[in-house]
């Protein structure tokens, strides 16, 4: 039986994102080259990845100066929203109270950290920062 098509990309299709939301749009060896710091892969499989990532609407593709460049569909925050809120609804049964005690149980926080995470709290709250 095949695998349920995700509503979310899968690790390679996020990378290839980040590449793209942090240059701007690209041609495939460009995209392949930022991933090989992490990655071995043929261009052939990038293009593959690239090519299906625009049928899912995740990327758009057009021709310029007789190459293939393509440009994120959606933003970064948006795309990490939705993604944040299904694992909230999924993993959390919906609790953004949950989801923060468990970062705030698993995370290293510095002073740092902790003053933004209190500034959010208190503009939140409607208190002052």
């Amino acid at each position: 039986m095949a695998r349920p098509a995700s509503r979310h990309p899968t690790e390679l299709e996020l990378e290839i994102l980040k590449v793209i939301w942090r240059a701007g749009p690209q041609p495939v060896t460009r995209v392949r080259d930022e991933l090989a710091g992490f990655r071995d892969l043929a261009v052939t499989s990038v293009t593959t990845v690239m090519n299906i990532m625009v049928r899912k609407g995740y990327l758009k593709k057009s021709k310029a100066s007789g190459t293939y460049v393509y440009t994120a569909r959606a933003g970064e925050a948006a795309t990490s929203r939705r993604m944040l809120k299904d694992v909230i609804e999924r993993v959390f049964d919906g609790s953004a109270a949950a989801v923060v005690v468990g970062l705030l149980q698993t995370a290293d926080l510095d002073d740092a950290d902790i003053r933004e995470i209190q500034g959010l709290l208190d503009r939140q709250k409607g208190g002052k920062p």
